[in-house]
């Protein structure tokens, strides 16, 4: 059997990861950190004096010393304690600021990062692992860095400094204290080792889980339907149990540590008391009582902080992982950008030409090869076809929520790639199937698209859309997650709204009026018109009824253009469009 390579304890990444964490957040705190390493120099420094001084003191008593100068001495190490007890105060303080604003800017950075990134990575990434980034991660690396690592450097002063001591004072039981030390760094190259394999796989699981939960709160209305409440319980409890045991075998390893350590130091406190007391007890050294126990003082010092650091490496393989999950995040770049002399001015009431385009999602089955197409400008288009049949591509593909692979698609005579995305997308007022609902009011959730409208218009707006009468019924409340108070007509009616706020020159139905009944679209059928007059408007139908006088009507089949014309012309050609009008009459007609 192979044994597994072992990992490097620091790798390239993780170094790189480091230099990119320094330069973007930490950098120009400099002044503050430089603030917190000088108080924590000063705790040291109050250790080491502490250990000069109840040297002194144990001379005043084995010396038969004045009351006087002992009672100096315990008013000085009192003094000392007074100062550490301030630093110890103030060094979390600073650093706590110091790193929860760093946490804020990297979340602020990772937020306008994921804005920027293509629609295609919304889609084929967990929103679990997404929100696992964002909350629990850079929390977990802001703590560490800023509480753990304050706290190591303080040890890693305290060890440094009271070992400079131990050393000056007595370097031949120094030198024989440590001969455990190589030992010690076995240890924590085998516990890294383990500690960042599990700390991934446990991130994954973790993301998994999260990934679990939402799946489940948001699907719960078929959960509960298909009374399927305990399929789902042990679905994420299976996930709990994996998530359990993978943080057993982190912990477990990283309470190799302690013990370790622990006969480590009951190894050196032997030596020291053994070699100490043969050093008081020959004449051939020039070392007493008190210098003996002032040494062993001086090892529980250097000890019990070197335990502290050791456990802080033991967990420093676990925020590498954690650090390089975040910055993954910037590794995803968009390739739907500006390019090069972009312009913001084009003809949003000229013609959309979809010119020999080629489109796929997956490079296995391409689903437009060569598709041409005319949208006439302030006319209005419909797409009609089967579900599958590309009608909702074309209009992300015309809003630029993903490029072509081939042809182009103009505006008038500018093309597409030519144009800046966000005055493109400027140009449209949409009506998806997959309404965005807020957790707010109604009005709040009409005024997303434009912030900046006065009441009157909100008011407007929901007067064209027909809710009106349902915002002064709700008032203020809010519609629940997703708007789950709402019925299915409740929210197009909100995404109707919207588009009459919106006002841009080019409007995108997608299914606008599926959720709509027949009176209620009857209703709205006046104000859907007043909304496109004027404007170049492209629909999406299934209901064919509803797109029977569009200026022309374009049928797909698999991705192909089969048909195109006005209805009555499409009803007498007796092709697919027909087929389709007459099978959905009948449905209607049969109930």
């Amino acid at each position: 059997m192979t044994k597994p390579s072992r990992q490097k304890l620091y790798t390239e990444q993780d170094r790189d990861n480091i230099r990119w964490f320094w330069r973007n957040y930490l950098k120009d705190k400099t002044p503050k950190l430089f603030l917190v390493l000088g108080m924590i120099l000063i705790q040291g420094l109050v250790y080491q004096q502490f250990l000069s001084m109840t040297e002194s003191g144990l001379r005043v008593i084995f010396e038969s010393g004045q009351a006087r100068d002992l009672a100096m001495v315990c008013v000085v190490v009192f003094f000392l304690f007074a100062v550490r007890g301030l630093m110890s105060y103030l060094v979390p303080l600073v650093a706590v600021r110091v790193t929860n604003q760093a946490v804020y800017e990297m979340r602020r950075d990772l937020i306008g990062h994921l804005m920027a990134l293509d629609l295609a990575y919304f889609e084929r990434t967990k929103s679990g692992e997404i929100i696992q980034r964002l909350v629990t991660q850079t929390q977990s690396l802001g703590m560490f860095v800023g509480m753990a690592s304050a706290n190591a450097l303080r040890d890693a002063v305290t060890v440094v400094i009271v070992s400079g001591y131990l050393i000056w004072k007595n370097p031949i039981l120094f030198a024989t204290a440590v001969v455990v030390l190589p030992f010690i760094i076995w240890v924590m190259n085998y516990v890294s080792d383990r500690v960042k394999t599990a700390q991934g796989e446990a991130e994954t699981a973790l993301g998994n889980y999260m990934n679990g939960i939402e799946e489940t709160v948001n699907g719960m209305r078929t959960v509960k339907i298909a009374s399927q409440e305990q399929v789902e319980a042990d679905r994420l409890m299976t996930g709990t149990g994996a998530i359990r045991d993978l943080m057993n075998r982190v912990q477990i390893t990283q309470a190799l540590v302690m013990p370790s350590i622990d006969l480590s130091s009951a190894f050196v406190y032997v030596l020291v008391i053994g070699g100490g007391g043969y050093m008081v007890l020959s004449p051939d050294f020039d070392v007493d009582g008190a210098g003996i126990i002032t040494f062993l003082l001086g090892m529980v010092m250097v000890f019990d902080p070197a335990r502290l650091l050791a456990q802080f490496f033991g967990t420093v393989q676990s925020n590498l992982v954690l650090l390089d999950r975040i910055r993954n995040l910037y590794r995803e770049t968009p390739t739907i950008k500006d390019t090069e002399g972009a312009t913001a001015d084009f003809d949003t009431a000229a013609d959309i030409t979809l010119d020999n385009v080629h489109f796929a999602y997956d490079p296995e089955q391409p689903l437009f090869k060569g598709l041409s197409m005319t949208f006439g400008g302030g006319k209005v288009s419909a797409i009609v076809g089967a579900t599958g049949s590309g009608k909702t591509t074309i209009l992300s593909l015309l809003s630029r929520l993903y490029d072509v692979e081939g042809g182009e698609i103009r505006f008038g005579d500018t093309p597409l790639r030519e144009l800046q995305v966000a005055a493109l997308r400027g140009a449209f007022s949409v009506v998806a199937q997959d309404i965005v609902i807020f957790n707010a009011s109604i009005w709040d959730n009409i005024r997303y698209v434009n912030p900046e409208a006065s009441e009157d218009q909100i008011w407007q707006a929901a007067e064209d859309a027909e809710i009106a009468d349902l915002i002064r019924q709700r008032g203020g409340a809010p519609v629940g997650p997703k708007g789950a108070q709402l019925s299915g007509g409740q929210k197009q009616r909100i995404a109707i709204a919207r588009a009459f706020l919106r006002d841009a020159p080019i409007l995108l139905l997608d299914e606008a009026t599926s959720a709509l009944d027949q009176a209620t679209e009857e209703r709205i059928k006046s104000a859907l018109d007043r909304l496109t007059k004027g404007k170049t408007t492209i629909v999406v139908a299934h209901r064919l009824s509803s797109i029977s006088d569009a200026d022309r009507i374009f049928v797909l089949e698999a991705g192909q253009l089969v048909e195109q014309g006005q209805h009555e012309a499409l009803l007498a050609e007796n092709g697919l469009y027909a087929q389709l009008y007459k099978a959905q009459k009948k449905g209607y007609d049969g109930g």
